[in-house]
């Protein structure tokens, strides 16, 4: 399934190729279709739009319209919350995709961090273990659905879709390494009271841990913060600051790059060496810098 996913590669002979997806939110129609046309082209591995309903745009929908002008590009949400996602719709709406994608569709579930989209759907958000042991049981019953468990029409055309597993927490990073085709890794821990924000986890320690915990599945870290710049120490100071972290450990992590193309290659190669991750999910101010990125590899 690393394979299908556009997860393997090497360039050169001792090189894994690094692999970027793209996380963006459709805001005009004609934006949109140039935005997903454009990611293909310059090399993007996959195309996510995020899930949290009543705060962005529908995933599914957005990603249908993508389908229908790339022909390459994976296509899928990251991550959809499965606390506020009932399987047989969730099952559907990405088996509609991947049909309507030609096969390209991926199943992305999180455990659901936010506590008003458990509220608009008139459910109490659980504590950590009731949230993990909901999310994997959603992702089970959704496969099991998207295999033929209850789904008559439509029929997926990739048996299975490819599961994406996207968390921090340790348990549902362990039944994931089992059972999913991709982990993302985005660093965050507790979520703060705003409902939104989180705790990051970005010490060095902290990241050995969770990698360990994802065994031999491939892993994709979700870079929070991007700036090209001639003074990355500013950059990783400010950061630091804000988000009450030590900088050496931003400068490490693999959830944030700051510097010139060539100081960023020089991470991204030190982050494969440290942890194995060469697979990164950026947002859309960081677009401009990977063809560049992406030509350093080759």
């Amino acid at each position: 399934m690393a394979e299908e996913l556009g997860l393997a590669g090497r360039i050169g002979e001792d090189r894994a190729m690094v692999t970027f997806s793209l996380q963006a939110q459709p805001t005009d129609a004609a934006e949109w279709i140039d935005l997903a046309r454009r990611a293909e082209e310059i090399g993007f591995a996959a195309l996510y739009v995020a899930d949290h309903p009543g705060s962005c745009a529908a995933p599914f929908v957005a990603l249908a319209a993508a389908a229908a002008v790339t022909s390459r590009i994976r296509l899928g949400s990251y991550v959809s919350n499965a606390g506020v996602r009932e399987p047989i719709l969730l099952a559907t709406d990405v088996a509609t995709l991947d049909v309507v994608s030609g096969g390209r569709a991926v199943l992305g579930l999180g455990a659901g961090h936010t506590p008003a989209e458990w509220a608009a759907v008139g459910r109490v958000r659980p504590d950590v273990r009731g949230r993990v042991d909901h999310c994997i049981e959603v992702a089970e019953r959704t496969r099991a659905i998207l295999a033929g468990d209850g789904l008559t029409k439509p029929r997926p055309v990739q048996e299975p879709v490819p599961l994406l597993i996207g968390g921090a927490n340790s348990r549902l990073l362990r039944w994931a390494a089992d059972h999913a085709d991709l982990i993302g890794l985005s660093g965050l821990g507790r979520t703060l009271a705003d409902g939104h924000s989180h705790e990051t986890r970005w010490a060095g320690d902290q990241i050995d841990t969770q990698v360990a915990l994802c065994g031999d599945t491939p892993t994709e870290a979700l870079v929070q913060r991007f700036e090209i710049t001639d003074d990355a120490g500013r950059a990783y100071a400010e950061w630091a600051t804000e988000m009450e972290e030590k900088e050496a450990d931003l400068v490490a992590a693999p959830f944030v790059f700051a510097g010139t193309h060539d100081e960023i290659v020089a991470k991204l190669r030190e982050v494969e060496r440290r942890w194995g991750i060469t697979r990164f999910a950026v947002r859309l101010p960081a677009i401009e810098a990977i063809p560049a990125i992406l030509a350093a590899y080759k």
